[in-house]
């Protein structure tokens, strides 16, 4: 899929853009995998309401390594070749997968927040793609536009506990109110259909609504990175963590746990 200049353009000047039918060919594979990660959860799973909250929102990431069918779509789907247009990057390494499922009923809201502060990774060429598998309106994908250039991150903070990430909060902005706040911000958000996607850069402020229809809302997420990427520090561990990863300050990720699955030319 090779994309038009503006839409180029837009991605890096608002840090999100929509982009139609990208996972449309791998619909049926991602939902089986999906089903799979949920009946066979991994280590970083997490069941995100508090106990008389309505519905289930299930989270977890991580696990392209062991379910196929996301493996497949990393390697063989255009999502990569995609994103090196979109980072202006002549290579794409991927980062993590992460599946985020808000039955129906779901009350609970994603926190709105930046996915930057929470990563060990610097630089500005990385983007990630938010797919739903079912059609959504109001439990969307809502992004504020411009935010990837605001000159603070924002504080990340627990989505269950509401606590903060990090012992310090002297390096973060405050979680800012787009909900109640509206003229502030210009909120981006779609109607989409299952295997379209937003890209948003990992400085962009994000979050979505509760789930109050009757129909289920399954997203997958991929996360990648370009050429400017470079681990860095940050004041506790990480999300995702990736025990044991061994990089230094300035390091490229390393390539057989990010592996490259685009680079120009091929």
């Amino acid at each position: 899929m090779h994309l038009p200049t503006q839409m180029i353009d837009d991605y890096q000047n608002d840090g999100a853009v929509l982009i139609r039918g990208l996972f449309k060919p791998w619909i049926s594979v991602i939902r089986s995998g999906i089903e799979y990660n949920m009946q066979n959860p991994g280590p970083s799973a997490a069941e995100n309401l508090k106990e008389g909250e309505a519905g289930r929102f299930f989270d977890d990431y991580c696990n392209w390594q062991r379910i196929s069918e996301f493996e497949d779509v990393i390697k063989k789907s255009d999502a990569g070749y995609v994103a090196a247009q979109l980072m202006n990057s002549k290579n794409t390494q991927i980062f993590h997968d992460h599946v985020l499922v808000k039955e129906p009923g779901t009350t609970k809201a994603t926190p709105w927040h930046q996915d930057s502060p929470y990563y060990f990774v610097s630089g500005e060429q990385n983007v990630s793609f938010w797919s739903p598998m079912d059609h959504v309106t109001n439990a969307t994908l809502r992004c504020v536009a411009g935010s990837h250039k605001w000159p603070k991150p924002v504080l990340p903070t627990r989505w269950l506990s509401e606590t903060d990430f990090y012992p310090s909060k002297k390096d973060y902005m405050p979680v800012p109110d787009p909900d109640n706040e509206a003229e502030k911000y210009n909120i981006l958000e779609w109607e989409m259909e299952p295997g379209d996607a937003v890209a948003f850069n990992y400085k962009t402020l994000h979050g979505a609504r509760g789930n109050n229809s009757t129909k289920r809302r399954r997203a997958f997420s991929l996360r990648f990175v370009g050429d400017d990427a470079r681990y860095i520090t940050r004041p506790g561990p990480t999300s995702p963590p990736f025990p044991g990863h061994n990089m230094k300050d300035g390091e490229r990720l390393r390539e057989d746990w990010f592996p490259t699955i685009y680079s120009d030319g091929n």
